[in-house]
């Protein structure tokens, strides 16, 4: 079952299909590169998209325009997102990550079993750090793009599985007297401008990202996902223990300005031979703002990967 109407244009180019798992329907996009010797033979590459209010496959576009000449290339929607199932559902991180398995399962099965590289963007990376950690023979690298889970607040030790989630505020945005108008509300051109502006650093955003995340969030059911989100059940408590775990070679970026750059707990990974840590002169998006110098910091990066 697909929730997106025929109104939401494709986020990506390339190949979308959509394939049915434990975590609901799944959509994808897949992009293969002309040259048969980095085709199906070549490193599969993952994106994923971040988590909010207007998440979209169309937050990762550079990147999959940039490495859909060079390598395999897919991008994931994750369910209650683009086109994936968007019913009305429990969203968890245990849904999300168990997305991620099954879309890893799929490419490896078409790249005969070869590790694969990935790349999250924000919350996402705490799904593909615990996916990692459950099934560490599927990975050969993980980027790690304004990743939560690293600011002041840290660390989070709390219980496995444990969220911060607010079951009240819950109760309150799914109230049927205002469920519909509260999103109305938060999802208008003038509100996602206003966040994308704190999510820049400043007022020159991407206008094709603005437009496409306005368009998905006017789609059938919408809401479903993003209300599980601002009430705090995607965010993990013990996510911490979850990063330190990650033997694979990681790549963390991010900006130094915007609204997203409290990264205060990132010294305790700088020391960590796997890690590597890269900041940039932008906002929660450095490959949109500078995106050479970000694709040559993460191509030097993955040039010294020897997993």
């Amino acid at each position: 079952m697909l929730d997106a109407g025929p109104s939401l244009p494709p986020a990506l180019t390339g190949e979308r299909q959509t394939f049915k798992t434990s975590a609901g329907a799944l959509s994808f996009y897949r992009s293969l590169p002309a040259d048969s010797a980095s085709g199906l033979n070549g490193t599969p590459l993952l994106l994923l998209h971040s988590i909010n209010a207007a998440g979209s496959a169309y937050e990762v576009r550079p990147l999959y325009d940039n490495y859909s000449q060079q390598r395999p290339v897919y991008a994931l929607d994750f369910p209650g997102f683009g086109y994936s199932e968007r019913s009305d559902r429990v969203y968890s991180a245990r849904l999300m990550t168990d997305a991620i398995h099954a879309m890893v399962d799929l490419i490896r099965k078409e790249h005969g079993g070869n590790r694969i590289d990935t790349l999250a963007l924000s919350l996402s990376s705490e799904f593909l750090a615990r996916a990692i950690c459950e099934r560490p023979g599927d990975y050969r690298s993980a980027a790690l793009i304004s990743p939560t889970g690293f600011d002041k607040h840290a660390p989070y030790y709390d219980a496995l599985g444990t969220t911060r989630a607010k079951p009240w505020l819950y109760r309150f945005l799914r109230f049927p007297l205002w469920s519909r108008l509260i999103f109305s509300l938060l999802t208008t051109r003038s509100s996602i401008r206003h966040f994308l502006e704190r999510t820049w650093g400043s007022k020159d955003i991407n206008e094709g990202l603005l437009d496409y995340d306005y368009k998905t969030t006017h789609e059938a059911r919408a809401r479903f996902a993003p209300y599980y989100f601002v009430s705090g059940y995607l965010f993990s408590r013990d996510i911490t223990r979850i990063y330190e775990q990650l033997a694979l070679p990681v790549w963390l970026a991010h900006g130094d300005h915007g609204d997203f750059q409290d990264y205060e707990y990132v010294f305790k990974f700088k020391g960590r031979p796997n890690w590597t840590v890269a900041e940039f002169r932008t906002g929660a998006l450095p490959f949109f703002e500078l995106p050479q110098e970000f694709m040559r910091s993460y191509e030097l990066f993955l040039s010294r990967t020897t997993l």
